[in-house]
């Protein structure tokens, strides 16, 4: 081994020595996603295979494409992909660009007090559990609830509104509920480094006459594009699960019903019914699996879009 490469590794353990303690605190996260997002790929098998529940791990006979063919002539898949699409693209504009807004309005409130104030209200519903948020907005979307009452006495609407019984308003509910969840917990990122913004830059700018909105434009958005451009490419990983904050299965079968269904039922709801209700293990592992291949071309793909944007990728 050369004289360069000795050096370069003891220099890798150097840094691995000194970082001792964070690395270990890295150890349990590993074990959590290696168990419960690594070894479950191995079902996916699955997709090629008569599964049975009782043939045992290697009792299945190979049925090769058999369920991906009835997969793709089924038309309640078509349906879910359909609603799936049009529900994660519209919860994805707003709450990938609400969390950059508002942390961009709260960097610039003057009142410390009031940008603290409104920072910790706005982490709260982040931390409720989505049967209670579902529990909330069924409440307040109610024909007497909250918003119908406020609508009216506005004069914005003549007569209540049944949301939730009508088809034509379920994408946008969803959009509107992760908002009101999760913006607030997922500005923090972006509030984390435009704290870490030199303020000699603004200072710079403050003497050469810039307006606070010209600031914001020349300063403290090129600084978080690069943390932009990772969430981005990380998000469009998940965008067929619901964007930002992955809540497709849990709106769809929480506030989906008999009424709204023709746009509420998603793939991940479908999987679980074919799976777990209908016992069609192998079919449901085949929709898993086109479900997961999307997801990783479009996850590339934003990768690459993003290096010949901005010129920065995680790949």
């Amino acid at each position: 081994m050369s004289t360069k490469n000795v050096t370069k590794k003891n220099g890798i353990i150097k840094i691995f020595l000194d970082q001792l303690p964070l690395q270990l605190m890295v150890i349990p996260s590993v074990f959590f996603f290696f168990i419960f997002s690594y070894v479950p790929m191995a079902g996916l098998i699955n997709s090629f295979l008569d599964y049975s529940l009782t043939d045992g791990f290697f009792g299945h006979s190979w049925a090769g494409l058999k369920y991906f063919g009835e997969l793709f002539t089924d038309p309640v898949f078509f349906l879910s992909v359909k609603n799936t699409i049009g529900m994660s693209l519209i919860k994805f504009v707003f709450t990938f660009t609400a969390p950059i807004i508002f942390a961009l309005i709260l960097n610039e409130l003057p009142f410390l007090r009031l940008k603290k104030l409104t920072q910790t209200s706005s982490y709260l519903p982040h931390f409720l559990s989505y049967v209670v948020v579902a529990t909330l907005w069924i409440i307040f979307l109610d024909p007497n609830g909250l918003i119908n009452n406020l609508l009216v006495k506005t004069h914005i609407i003549g007569q209540s509104i049944e949301f939730l019984a009508e088809p034509k308003w379920f994408w946008w509910i969803g959009m509107v509920i992760d908002c009101w969840q999760e913006t607030g917990w997922n500005a923090i990122i972006y509030l984390a480094v435009i704290v870490g913004i030199s303020p000699e830059l603004y200072e710079a700018a403050t003497i050469d006459g810039a307006s606070r909105v010209r600031k914001i434009i020349s300063i403290t958005l090129p600084s978080i594009l690069p943390t932009v451009s990772v969430l981005f490419i990380l998000n469009i990983g998940n965008l067929l699960g619901g964007g930002p904050v992955g809540s497709n299965f849990n709106q769809s079968f929480l506030l989906g019903n008999a009424f709204n269904h023709s746009t509420s039922y998603v793939v991940q709801y479908f999987i679980i019914q074919a799976g777990l209700n209908q016992m069609r293990f192998s079919f449901a592992s085949s929709a898993s699996l086109v479900l997961s291949l999307v997801s990783l071309i479009m996850l590339f793909s934003a990768n690459k879009i993003s290096e010949k944007i901005t010129g920065k990728g995680i790949f």
